[in-house]
């Protein structure tokens, strides 16, 4: 007998990812793939939309005849801030724009003059002015930029919605995309936002569902419930919502680090807006507070430095662990030695001072710095609220400076990290299921793991 399964295709920028879960979410089967990237008219790198749809239809029919498995459902996780949009036949009608495109800064400053002021929209939006970074903008872009492909335009669809598209045939807005930094949604009226309206954008927008809605639909003789997509920020965040009830925030590491608040009660203010704090959006419609750091990128460009300073191996950090008493010994008259090179901030020195008696002194120096600025993020998001659990996941989880700093500078929060690879795609398969997470999801499926604060002599 075929074993039953959920099928998730999980797309990156870099790598297209597919898996099979099966009913209590453990994968069993997956498949990479990644597309060399093609340029739109102006030469700007982007998604090769077609090679994707053909990989998308091939693996999935081909898995289809597999004599081990039945597909029972199936969704799709994707990046944000990216549209397709499509004629009244459903043919693509545009390049799917990069968000690292730059356009005319002339019409940004026409949108925000339009329909600013800036604070008043990026605080209602959740969304901070940043280009296409606001998929929002490229509509207005195209509307006045490119009015010939504009009007030809029947509906425009963020990518996970579209990837549903290629499978149903049926055009579908879905919350969390639509929540995720746009400037489309207004999280105080629960509604687009009013510019919308007035450049009748919501035209070709189709009708809004829930994240949870499914379409049972007879695919290729084979009966299978297609989800409607949703945003991998989102998808990340929806297996510790599901299984954890007290309310938490989630530091996501990578080359960017997110904090993310789900149980957050107010709009953005204009300092947090100032501040670069954005709204993804949960399932259910409510806001995540969220803010941003560039601290792997600048990890990595600044172990470079210490690297090649000390004449050591470039992967030798991997190897030192906390030092307590060369941490006792750079606190005891600590000064800031990092100019970074990524991040803004008002502590960092006019200049980098790499004068350490070792590696392991600089190594030190640097992560406690790194991990301050953590914490500051971390406490502007739950300020005012009653939250002490942190739960992080990611690559920073390895290393054992930042766990143990993290632990010592928020004493008074239970600091759990996750092993969570397949956090995007698994939260896509749990968003179409029926079924509840209890509070052993995360240590069954995540390698949660408990941290103590490390005690400094």
């Amino acid at each position: 007998m075929k074993q039953k399964v959920t099928a998730v295709f999980d797309i990156g920028k870099t790598n297209k990812k597919f898996f099979l879960f099966d009913s209590e979410y453990q994968e069993v089967y997956r498949e990479y793939s990644s597309f060399d990237p093609i340029k739109d008219e102006d030469g700007h790198p982007t998604e090769d939309l077609q090679a994707l749809q053909k990989w998308l239809k091939d693996l999935f029919h081909r898995l289809l005849k597999n004599e081990k498995y039945l597909i029972k459902a199936i969704n799709f996780s994707t990046y944000g801030a990216s549209f397709v949009h499509l004629d009244e036949d459903g043919e693509i009608l545009t390049p799917l724009y990069n968000y690292t495109k730059e356009i005319d800064p002339a019409i940004e400053e026409e949108f925000y003059k339009k329909y600013g002021p800036v604070s008043e929209l990026e605080r209602t939006s959740g969304a901070p002015r940043a280009g296409l970074l606001n998929s929002g903008l490229q509509l207005y872009w195209l509307k006045y930029r490119k009015p010939e492909v504009f009007n030809k335009i029947k509906y425009s669809l963020h990518l996970p919605q579209y990837l549903s598209y290629v499978f149903t045939g049926i055009p579908l807005s879905e919350y969390t995309s639509i929540g995720c930094h746009t400037s489309l949604w207004n999280y105080e009226t629960k509604d687009y936002q009013n510019w919308v309206y007035q450049e009748e954008m919501h035209r070709i927008l189709p009708p809004i569902v829930s994240t949870e809605t499914s379409i049972n639909m007879n695919y290729n003789g084979t009966r299978i419930k297609i989800g409607v997509g949703i945003h991998d920020s989102s998808s990340a965040l929806l297996p510790y919502v599901r299984s954890v009830k007290k309310p938490f925030v989630l530091v996501s590491t990578g080359t960017w680090s997110v904090s993310l608040n789900p149980f957050s009660q107010q709009p953005l203010s204009d300092d947090e807006a100032s501040e670069g704090c954005i709204n993804y959006m949960r399932i259910n419609g409510k806001p995540v507070k969220s803010s941003r750091l560039f601290l792997g990128n600048e990890y990595k460009l600044q172990i470079q430095e210490l690297a090649n300073k000390f004449n050591v191996a470039k992967d030798y950090h991997k190897q030192v662990m906390f030092d307590h008493e060369i941490y006792y010994n750079i606190i005891q008259n600590f000064e800031h030695k990092f100019k970074w090179k990524s991040i803004a901030a008002e502590t960092m020195p006019a200049s980098t001072d790499l004068d350490f008696k070792n590696f392991e002194y600089g190594y030190h120096q640097l992560m406690i710095e790194l991990v301050k600025l953590q914490v500051k993020h971390i406490e502007k998001l739950r300020k005012d609220q009653d939250i002490t659990r942190l739960y992080v996941d990611g690559g920073f989880t390895d290393n054992d400076l930042f766990v143990k700093l993290l632990s010592h500078y928020l004493r008074d929060m239970k600091l759990r990290t996750t092993k969570a690879s397949l956090g995007s795609a698994l939260g896509a398969a749990i968003a179409i299921s029926d079924s509840k997470l209890n509070s052993k999801f995360l240590k069954k499926n995540y390698s949660l793991k408990k941290h103590v604060p490390v005690i400094i002599k």
